[in-house]
């Protein structure tokens, strides 16, 4: 189905809101990434209540500015990964340990409960996932300050 065949909006109680050529409507909707870390920008399925595929977007880019805009806001509020950019402290080098780190969204602490809870995505992206099951995100090791892989390293 093309996207110019798709209108998004948000119904009276703030749901998003997906009608399709023909006139079907579909409330509520979930957007779903397909790869939410490896291309946030692509794959995107609309999907209804029931769990079926509305559509498919190949890249948020396609759509119009007024859709896109929703879909990204609905998108923000169900994904929460903070983006590691510093680590400050580590309380200790065996598990369980406190880490201080500095993220797009403030400065955090994470409690890592053992070394097999940083995962690897990429030779130089890890997925690091706290006591309380929040996924933080370091999307490049080698971007990370001197101190910072210093203290990673002892981990990996």
């Amino acid at each position: 189905m093309p996207i110019s065949d798709i209108h998004v909006e948000r119904d009276a109680f703030g749901r998003l809101a997906v009608t399709i050529a023909g006139g079907e409507r579909f409330v509520p909707v979930t957007p779903v990434r397909a790869f939410p870390i490896a291309a946030p920008e692509e794959g995107l399925s609309l999907v209804s209540a029931d769990g079926h595929e509305i559509a498919w977007i190949d890249r948020l880019a396609d759509l119009p500015p007024a859709a896109r805009t929703l879909i990204e806001a609905e998108l923000a509020s169900r994904e929460f990964v903070p983006e590691i950019a510093r680590i400050l402290a580590v309380s200790s080098f065996a598990c369980p340990s406190t880490w201080q780190v500095e993220t797009d969204r403030g400065t955090s602490e994470l409690i890592l409960k053992g070394e097999e809870d940083i995962r690897r995505l990429s030779p130089t992206r890890l997925l690091i996932a706290d006591s309380h099951g929040v996924q933080f995100l370091v999307r490049d090791m080698a971007k990370l300050d001197r101190h910072s892989r210093k203290l990673l390293d002892r981990f990996l």
